[in-house]
C-alpha cells in the first residue's frame, strides 16, 4: 500500500511572493497603488519583525507572526512612527488579507493564525469636515500670473474646485480626458478604477483652452497639468502649490492663515457648496465618486447654516421662566417670622 505523505509547507517568503504576484495582481487585478500599498505595509511589518525578534525576513515562518507580535507591531506604528489610527488600521487591513491567503496555502498554521486574525480594528474620532467659504476658494484660486507655474497653478486649483476630484485623480488627467465644446466635461479615473465624468464650467471650459494653446506641445496622452520636466504632478507637488496660493490668499483674508488646508479640503468645499446650492445627496455622490450616499451625509454634519434653517422651521416651545427661590428651613424661617 502506497504511503501518502502530507504536502511540504510552502515557505514564509514563497507565500509572500504568492501573495502579491498570483494573489493581488493576477488573480483579483488589484489597482497599482493598491498593491503600493500593501507592498509598503509588508515591507514596515517585516522590518519590525526583524527587530524584535531577531530573524532575517526569509527566515521567519507563519508560527512566528503571532497575536502579541501584531499587537506590538501596531503600537510602534501608533506611538513611535505617529501614524494615525485611520493608518494603523489600513496596514492591519493589508495583514490580515495576507494571512487569510497564507491560511489557504499552509492549513498547518491555521491555528496561529486564526489567533492573529483576532487583533480588530480600533475605531476613532471622526473630525468634522473643513471648507471653505466662496469667498475664501475664490481668493485661494486668485488670477493667473504671466508665468507658466503661476498658470498651471491657477487652473489646477480650478479644476480642484469645479471637479471636486481627489489629488490623484486630478493629477492623472490626460489631455485626451477633456472634451471641451457644448457638453464640456473631465473623464476622471478613481478608487476601484471606478470612472465617471464631471462637467465643466465655462469659465474653466475656456481656461483650459487657453492653457491648450500656450501648450501646443501637449499631447492627447500628455498630463494635462504637468511639472517642469513634463510628468506627472505629484500629491507633494500640490500640496506645496496650494500652501503658496493660501499664503497669497491669506493676506487678504487673514481666516486663512490659522487654518491647514490641503487638497482634500477643496474637495470638501466643493461639496459643501452644492449641497448649499440645494443639490441632491444622490447627485453630490456621484459629482464626488462615492459608492454610497452615507460618505456624502457627513457634510451635513459639518453645515450649521443648514442646520440653522432647519431648527429655524420649528415652533419654539412657549415657556414661562420662574425665578427660583430655595426653601427656608425651620430656622430661617422662624427668625424672619419675628
Amino acid at each position: 500500500m502506497t504511503e501518502i505523505t502530507a504536502p511540504r509547507p510552502v515557505s514564509f517568503a514563497a507565500l509572500v511572493q504568492q501573495f502579491f504576484t498570483e494573489y493581488l495582481i493576477n488573480q483579483r487585478a488589484l489597482s497599482p497603488p493598491t498593491i503600493a500599498s500593501y507592498r509598503d505595509a509588508m515591507l514596515l511589518f517585516l522590518d519590525f519583525a526583524r527587530h524584535r525578534l531577531g530573524k532575517m525576513p526569509t527566515a521567519l515562518n507563519l508560527n512566528d507572526i503571532r497575536q502579541d507580535l501584531i499587537l506590538a507591531y501596531l503600537d510602534h506604528l501608533e506611538q513611535e512612527r505617529q501614524n494615525s489610527v485611520r493608518s494603523r488600521n489600513l496596514r492591519l487591513t493589508a495583514l490580515r488579507a495576507f494571512l487569510k491567503f497564507a491560511a489557504r496555502r499552509d492549513i498547518t498554521s491555521f491555528f496561529v493564525i486564526e489567533q492573529a486574525l483576532g487583533v480588530p480594528m480600533k475605531r476613532f474620532e471622526r473630525p468634522m469636515l473643513g471648507f471653505l467659504t466662496r469667498d475664501e476658494m475664490l481668493a485661494v484660486i486668485g488670477q493667473p500670473g504671466d508665468t507658466w507655474t503661476s498658470q498651471r497653478d491657477h487652473l489646477l486649483l480650478a479644476m480642484l474646485y469645479n471637479t471636486g476630484a481627489r489629488v490623484s485623480e486630478i493629477i492623472g488627467v490626460k489631455v485626451g480626458d477633456v472634451v471641451l465644446g457644448e457638453s464640456a466635461c473631465v473623464h476622471l479615473r478613481g478608487k476601484g478604477r471606478k470612472q465617471r465624468s464631471t462637467p465643466l464650467w465655462k469659465s474653466t471650459v475656456h481656461e483650459i483652452g487657453v492653457w491648450l494653446r500656450r501648450n501646443p506641445s501637449l499631447g492627447t496622452d500628455a498630463a494635462l497639468l504637468p511639472n517642469r520636466d513634463g510628468n506627472l504632478m505629484t500629491r507633494c507637488n500640490v500640496t506645496q502649490r496650494l500652501n503658496i496660493a493660501v499664503d497669497r490668499a491669506a493676506q487678504a483674508h487673514k481666516s486663512l492663515s490659522k487654518r491647514k488646508i490641503s487638497p482634500h479640503t477643496i474637495r470638501h468645499t466643493t461639496a459643501m457648496h452644492l449641497l448649499q446650492s440645494g443639490v441632491a445627496f444622490s447627485v453630490i455622490a456621484l459629482w464626488l465618486g462615492h459608492e454610497s450616499t452615507t460618505t456624502t451625509h457627513r457634510y451635513v454634519e459639518a453645515d450649521l447654516a443648514m442646520k440653522e434653517k432647519a431648527l429655524a422651521r420649528l415652533q419654539e416651545p412657549e415657556t414661562l421662566l420662574c425665578c427660583y427661590h430655595p426653601a427656608d428651613d425651620e430656622l430661617m424661617q422662624f427668625l424672619k417670622d419675628l
